[in-house]
């Protein structure tokens, strides 16, 4: 398989319809049954299905519809997972801060029960179009808590934790392959918080290392996705955080670029760049020269839409790095992490993820 599955991608989460928030709601209040909530959300994923089909995207989502989060999930269905407190909190330009809650790690991990087969099987026979899943990255279960990512004795060093969570990831992705699953995204938001000259000091402070932290997240990326089969698409997606229109970090990919983008095993990079707070395209030229890069140059953050001129020109920009040949467009990041979602309408989103097609269409035919 090429390394782009496709010119025009998106990140996967989508704004939930106010049917959908109401069964939310209704089914944590004890209001509705299991059975009740599973077919809202049913009814939910094929309007997502349609939307992403009448638009023309080439790859659709389930939306994430049936998380509470993007990493919520993962966390409910593997052994020795629960959830406490982040150490970081969201914030946006004016200062605002939202605290959030992170995985944590109270036992051995171990995959007892599939983590996201039922998603991807109801998408798969719903579409023809290529059917992606998107799973949480290794770091997501390490980096929010530093040294307190674990209880007291579970695991002596981080790398044993990640040996046992690699495995968890190796059999969900066999799963996912034998049901007919073929793009695969892990969403990684840790590496891109180390690009922040802040949080880097942060860790460091704390009494970490951001480069062995960026060696032991890239390592850990690879022993989970080891085995792979070759015509499965893996794509790494890196976001700065993305909670109600808020972010947690800032920086360009200048400090991870050269251990991250020869990663083993996957096929591409879903990078953000809709704002100065990622830095510029030079750190492309890191890339190894068997992945792409879908440019996040469409904000999910705010409703302003992007202007096809301007996304072109930017496209054109990222090609003096990197073969633009290599190069897709997408959103920088999903339009809703959590159920909440971010402040734009339904549709700001129809329109931004149309502009992804459009874009797409007129930088590569």
């Amino acid at each position: 398989m090429n390394c782009l599955p496709v010119r025009a991608d998106h990140i996967g989460s989508l704004l939930r319809p106010a049917p959908l928030r109401q069964a939310f709601r209704a089914f944590h209040a004890g209001a509705i049954d299991e059975a009740r909530f599973a077919a809202a959300q049913d009814a939910a994923i094929c309007g997502a299905i349609k939307l992403q089909e009448e638009i023309g995207l080439p790859v659709v989502t389930d939306g994430e519809f049936r998380r509470g989060s993007y990493w919520s999930r993962f966390v409910e269905r593997t052994e020795g997972l629960s959830v406490a407190d982040a150490r970081f909190h969201f914030h946006d330009e004016q200062g605002h801060e939202l605290a959030f809650t992170a995985p944590l790690v109270t036992g051995r991990v171990a995959r007892r029960n599939p983590i996201a087969l039922d998603e991807f099987g109801f998408l798969f026979r719903h579409t023809n179009a290529l059917a992606k899943i998107t799973l949480p990255a290794p770091s997501t279960m390490h980096f929010w808590r530093g040294s307190d990512y674990a209880a007291p004795g579970v695991y002596l060093r981080p790398r044993d934790f990640f040996r046992d969570l690699g495995q968890v990831y190796r059999a969900e992705i066999t799963d996912l392959v034998a049901a007919g699953c073929r793009y695969v995204q892990l969403d990684e938001v840790a590496l891109a918080m180390l690009c922040d000259p802040a949080v880097r000091a942060r860790v460091t402070a704390d009494g970490g290392d951001p480069g062995e932290l960026t060696d032991l997240y890239v390592e850990a990326i690879a022993e989970a996705v080891a085995g792979a089969p070759s015509d499965l698409a893996i794509g790494v997606h890196l976001c700065r955080g993305n909670f109600k229109g808020k972010y947690l970090a800032e920086g360009g990919y200048d400090q991870i670029g050269k251990a991250l983008f020869g990663c083993t095993g996957v096929t591409h990079f879903l990078l953000e760049f809709d704002t100065g707070r990622a830095g510029d395209f030079k750190p492309l030229r890191f890339m190894a020269p068997d992945k792409g890069v879908v440019l996040g140059l469409i904000s999910s953050k705010i409703a302003v839409l992007e202007n096809v001129q301007d996304l072109l020109g930017r496209i054109d920009e990222a090609a003096r790095w990197i073969e633009k040949d290599r190069l897709a467009i997408s959103p920088q990041c999903g339009f809703a992490s959590t159920v909440a979602g971010n402040p734009l309408s339904e549709a700001d989103q129809r329109a931004k993820l149309l502009r992804c097609v459009e874009a797409a269409r007129a930088a590569w035919g």
